[in-house]
């Protein structure tokens, strides 16, 4: 068997998460608070969500509570993993689970990227179910959904896609209107992983560069490749991935390759094992 811990990404914030390892973690929520100038705990427990939903917070809330998750996960007596891969922001806590960059380093670098990512406004992200990539790009009016790309492939047809706000408004309407599929606006301050982000990876590149990488303990899929990372491409990989989409789907579809692989979710959430599931129904042939 395989063991493969998944770490998710933004959109899953909420108030109350992490409550059930803040007591066993003292030493990481201090040292956290002493990065963030915050206390990390005391917003997840009490918020309020429209802060914990700002991009600042949401980004190192969720790098804390994924670390101080895999560490729970230990203690209580899972195997160790194998793999670790992480979904857009939890790339992050899988590079540090991986040994990659150490808890406060990572943090420092997670909080400069949301606040690069934050301030690149008038855009957004929308779900589009039961499309693929192959139906909705030639969907995608030049002049009325110019700016629109696709930002991360979740599943076969599983897409979010990313554009200027008007944009997205306008392709949601005709999706919807025309009964071609469902659409939803996802709770994010940008067009995460799309070439509106360009200022955001400019702004980001240094601290990436700067970080004393470390080669990872054991594979971490790069979101961007979808082939596990290595010390010399890193700051570059993460610095791509502000402006390319996230291949979690072929991520997914590679690890379904490993030897009896067996995933785990890290941090209390379900959405990446919905993930898992599709992509395992999607390569099961037909009868």
């Amino acid at each position: 068997m395989t063991e493969i811990w998944m770490f998710p990404g933004q959109g899953g914030q909420r108030v109350g998460m992490g409550a059930r390892w803040w007591d066993a973690a003292p030493e990481l929520v201090e040292a956290a608070d002493a990065v963030l100038g915050y206390s990390v705990r005391d917003l997840c427990e009490n918020g309020p969500q429209e802060r914990l939903d700002d991009t600042r917070y949401a980004q190192p809330a969720l790098y804390v509570v994924g670390a101080a998750a895999w560490r729970a996960a230990l203690a209580s007596g899972a195997p160790a993993p194998e793999v670790v891969c992480g979904h857009s922001l939890g790339e992050y806590n899988a590079l540090e689970c991986a040994g990659a960059m150490d808890f406060a380093d990572g943090l420092r670098l997670v909080r400069r990227r949301a606040e690069a990512m934050a301030a690149v406004t008038g855009s957004g992200m929308l779900a589009v179910l039961g499309l693929g990539w192959d139906r909705l790009g030639p969907l995608l009016d030049p002049e009325r959904h110019g700016d629109v790309s696709l930002a991360v492939t979740n599943g076969p047809r599983q897409l979010v896609v990313g554009g200027p706000t008007p944009q997205l408004r306008s392709l949601a309407m005709e999706l919807t209107d025309r009964r071609i599929c469902e659409t939803r606006p996802l709770r994010v301050s940008g067009a995460f992983h799309t070439p509106l982000m360009a200022p955001a990876a400019r702004e980001f590149a240094p601290a990436a560069a700067g970080l004393e990488w470390a080669e990872p303990a054991i594979p971490v899929p790069a979101n961007v490749t979808a082939r596990p990372h290595d010390r010399r491409q890193l700051p570059d990989l993460l610095v791509r991935h502000l402006t390319l989409p996230v291949l979690w789907h072929s991520t997914v579809e590679s690890l379904l390759g490993l030897p009896a692989p067996h995933f785990r979710e890290i941090g209390g959430g379900t959405a990446l094992m919905g993930m898992v599931r599709a992509a395992r129904l999607a390569a099961t042939p037909s009868n």
